[in-house]
């Protein structure tokens, strides 16, 4: 498979080196986009804080918190302690006021970057024409898999490994997305921030920098020469500066290692494109929050859906219909212990609300209360405005999460024993589906505007009805199940008369309407109705035919407005869904294309976004997506399913 200039990210350069058809794109993503230094790039100075394309970071965490590295060598967002937390780097989104950790050469460099396999240990390697510096970013994790020690701390080692460079190293944290005037002293072992109320930072290195201090940010230029490696560990919440040597990096970096490489060898995947569903795998893993179980839908906020537009959202929180796809994912490469934890979670937010009603989205520690509010000190990603924080959308009611939440409790009792406190949250679920799958809702897409019967919630209300009277005859429970199953029959009966035109000959976005919706491509997944039946392959070759981008191998979610402003780009989750959907009906030919297609729009190190625009291939949305992952790991599994059949 020939690569072209078209997938390379502006300032790239691309050297495709397998030509294997199942692997070349995985061997592109992960190893052969070389960045130019900002001394290439117009308008660009070197060493300034500065904001770059989405595509450009890779994702490190220690299942507490998170942060984007980019090819550049620069920390450009981190929340501390926890994903959900005021940020202390946010340049990525303000270049001037969010914040930033840089390290890379001076002058001109270009840089790659590559997770260490098997892991989420990020390497960037710079080449100038004195030397090679590689840096490495981790998050340190403990043997069990619980975030090391009791404070967040970022390594980050640099090694030279040809020649003698020197390199430029940029400290300017900013508490509270940048609300907040930081104080910075230097110390003996390194350097103390605050904010002057209860955050602190200290960052420690083994050996004394030269650091400049001037407005609250440190700089300081070193050589370093071939052999010589140097660490460098930021603290959070811990008042004392020590020698970097107390940290002990190097070990917590070996015991990093080999907790993701443990994890990663039981993916259970034998299928095309291992490498690719190896590293989805991977970055879902990254999104969990090991104390609570919970599973947060994407580590940033505001990344924008069109460039300069305002539907930027903050995604730092628990969707559970987000949770439950991404515990399917999981499921389905061999990782079960996830969904146990994710139960637990599940039981918490359950006690707490008192009642079947579920709210669409909690804090990763099961708080209810996200109230959203706008950041507007903050210019936003390209300009893109406004920074939001919180999310508004906790209140809709989205009728689809039950569904999805009681399709990931049928998965997870088949390898774990129904408790009675579990069947009794799930049977509190279904009762309250069985007696409001009436109610308009506001959909899967959170549609800011007025409520309606759609579709797709109405098929998931069907799922949870469905999978709740399975559980309770399969595993002899007590519940209504007479209740249950008539509202599930009568729900199948009416999504089928008026969630079906005859006239555009697909399963439509809402009730006795005409306009599509990519969602529709579900219905046979959750089997509310089978693959081989016509009105799924109508739906199919419909939402194919019109809800794909000029080479018909991107998809838009719907194309009518929604009540905001501005437009949006190609849904990456749709599109995985169409090329799944297209091979399940036959058309293995077209699936395949558009499965390849998207493996190529991976960024370098094989992330990728909520949406890519259709003209230029850049990412949008906030990254790394949970949900994209998800329906790249679905996909491949079903077309190798389908491979082994052949």
């Amino acid at each position: 498979m020939k690569l072209s200039a078209e997938m390379v990210p502006e300032g790239g350069r691309l050297r495709p080196v397998m030509q294997d058809p199942y692997r070349s794109a995985y061997y592109w993503a992960m190893t052969d986009v070389q960045i130019l230094s900002p001394a290439d790039a117009p308008g660009r100075r070197p060493g300034a804080a500065r904001q770059q394309a989405i595509s450009d970071y890779g994702l490190i965490g220690d299942m507490r918190t998170a942060a984007l590295v980019g090819v550049d060598g620069s920390v450009d967002w981190c929340c501390l302690p926890r994903f959900d937390s005021g940020s202390v780097f946010a340049s990525l989104l303000d270049s001037e006021r969010g914040g930033c950790w840089s390290i890379r050469p001076e002058g001109k460099w270009t840089s790659t970057q590559r997770y260490l396999p098997r892991t989420n240990i990020l390497e960037t390697t710079f080449r100038t024409d004195q030397g090679i510096v590689s840096v490495t970013d981790f998050m340190p994790v403990a043997e069990d898999g619980q975030p090391s020690g009791e404070h967040p701390e970022l390594h980050r080692r640099l090694h030279c490994t040809r020649g003698r460079v020197r390199m430029t190293m940029i400290f300017m944290p900013r508490f509270e997305y940048g609300a907040r005037t930081t104080r910075l002293d230097l110390l003996r072992a390194g350097l103390f921030a605050t904010d002057r109320t209860d955050q602190v930072l200290t960052l420690s290195s083994a050996k004394a920098f030269d650091w400049a201090i001037e407005q609250s940010t440190a700089a300081t230029h070193f050589e370093i020469e071939k052999g010589e490696q140097r660490w460098l560990v930021l603290r959070y919440d811990d008042d004392d500066v020590h020698p970097v040597d107390r940290y002990e990096s190097a070990r917590k970096l070996d015991i990093t290692a080999a907790f993701w490489q443990k994890w990663s060898s039981k993916v259970r995947y034998k299928g095309p494109f291992r490498g690719m569903v190896k590293r989805s795998a991977l970055a879902l893993k990254l999104l969990t929050h090991a104390e609570t179980g919970a599973l947060i839908a994407a580590p940033t906020t505001s990344l924008p859906e069109t460039i300069g537009g305002g539907r930027n959202w903050d995604y730092r929180f628990v969707w559970l219909r987000d949770a439950a796809f991404t515990l399917a994912a999981l499921d389905a490469v061999g990782h079960y212990r996830e969904a146990d934890q994710f139960m637990r979670f599940l039981k918490k937010v359950c006690r707490h609300e008192g009642g079947g009603h579920l709210q669409i989205m909690y804090g990763i520690d099961g708080r209810r209360d996200l109230i959203e509010r706008q950041l507007d000190h903050l210019s936003g990603y390209m300009g893109s405005r406004p920074v939001r924080v919180g999310n508004g959308a906790v209140g809709q009611l989205q009728l689809d999460v039950y569904g999805e939440v009681m399709e990931t409790a049928d998965i997870w009792r088949r390898n774990h024993e129904m408790t009675e406190g579990t069947w009794r949250v799930l049977r509190g679920l279904v009762d309250w589906v069985s007696k409001n799958w009436h109610l308009p809702d506001s959909s899967i897409w959170e549609v800011r505007g007025e409520v309606r019967h759609y579709v797709f919630s109405k098929v998931m209300s069907w799922v949870a009805l469905d999978r709740g009277v399975q559980m309770a005859e399969e595993l002899s429970l007590e519940s209504d199940t007479t209740a249950w199953r008539t509202a599930r029959d009568t729900l199948h009966g009416e999504i089928m008369d008026r969630g079906w035109s005859e006239e555009r000959q697909s399963f439509v976005q809402s009730y006795d309407e005409k306009v599509l919706d990519a969602a529709a491509l579900a219905i046979p997944m959750f089997r509310f109705l089978p693959w081989s039946h016509p009105r799924v392959h109508s739906t199919v070759r419909s939402v194919a035919r019109e809800l794909t981008t000029v080479d018909g191998e991107l998809v838009y979610r719907y194309r009518q407005p929604d009540g905001l402003e501005g437009e949006e780009g190609a849904f990456s989750i749709c599109t995985f869904w169409l090329a799944q959907a297209l091979a399940m009906i036959g058309d293995r030919e077209r699936a395949d294309r558009i499965f390849r297609r998207m493996l190529r729009h991976a960024n370098h190190v094989g992330l990728y976004s909520e949406e890519i625009d259709p003209a230029s291939g850049v990412f949008l949305g906030n990254f790394p997506q949970a949900f994209t992952h998800i329906a790249l790991i679905n996909c491949a599994a079903a077309m190798a399913r389908l491979e082994s059949k052949s």
